[in-house]
């Protein structure tokens, strides 16, 4: 019997065709989901008989689903390898340059090309999946301005635990122990103020992608009491970016602010 240890062994498993039969918006999304035991592989009416009876799931929940970036990020530049840049930038309101898709994010421009590699002065791979992902993947819908928790998007209630441990918290000890210098931070990446209604010492709205904002709001310690951190996403966040990419960039912001605190804030 095979065991499956990760996603990206049940995504090489599929038609790779997106075709949504399953449900999925993706074939990537599917795996995930039949790694986090929602679904089986039998759900996709494309993968062969024999190969289902070979395949055993491993029982990988409790894991954190985004261990094998790398791999998942090379499926992503292979399948924007074969994309059609000028069709992604007609759908989600991005301009060409030079045959270059380019992608605004936190104030500053990242580019796409056809080689599957993006550019930028500064990128890792917890921010290039969730770009490459919303290229190929984005429906280009407006944000409404309704803000919910993670957990609260049709696909997050499976991520909401590792979001508060892996983004909610390291992010709140950075605001904790840098409180100015992430403020700076945010002025040099773009925040903005947020809406009057959000009553907390810092409220901030960021763009790491142009229709998947993210609401940060930060209460200082008052009164015997800890801090607290909350982020938001857009009620249309899952409609512009999978949840499983709204998790990987989560991450990326919050690595990038504590490389930048631990670089700056001294």
């Amino acid at each position: 019997m095979t065991a499956l240890g990760n996603h990206l062994e049940i995504y090489k498993l599929l038609p790779k065709t997106n075709c949504r039969e399953c449900g999925q918006a993706s074939c990537l999304a599917f795996a995930v989901a039949v790694m986090q035991g929602q679904m089986s592989l039998g759900d996709c009416p494309y993968v062969p008989d024999a190969q289902k009876a070979e395949v055993r799931r491993s029982g990988s929940r409790g894991t954190d689903p985004t261990e094998d970036i790398q791999g998942t990020l090379r499926v992503l530049q292979d399948e924007a390898r074969r994309g059609d840049l000028a069709e992604s930038a007609r759908r989600l309101g991005l301009t060409m340059r030079q045959g270059r898709l380019i992608i605004p994010c936190l104030g500053k421009e990242f580019s796409l090309g056809t080689d599957g590699l993006i550019s930028s002065c500064h990128v890792n791979s917890w921010v290039s999946l969730p770009i490459l992902s919303y290229v190929l993947r984005g429906a280009g819908l407006e944000p409404r301005g309704q803000w919910v928790p993670l957990r609260d998007l049709p696909g997050g209630a499976d991520w909401g635990r590792f979001f508060s441990h892996r983004c909610e918290a390291p992010l709140k000890k950075v605001i904790d122990h840098y409180t100015a210098l992430f403020e700076l931070i945010v002025e040099v990446f773009d925040g903005r103020t947020a809406p009057e209604q959000f009553d907390s010492d810092i409220a901030v709205v960021i763009h790491p992608l142009p229709k998947v904002p993210i609401l940060l709001c930060y209460w200082k310690p008052e009164d015997g009491m800890d801090s607290s951190l909350n982020m938001f996403f857009d009620a249309t966040a899952e409609d512009n970016l999978g949840i499983e990419s709204i998790y990987t960039l989560g991450v990326g912001l919050v690595t990038m602010f504590e490389k930048i605190a631990r670089t700056h804030g001294r």
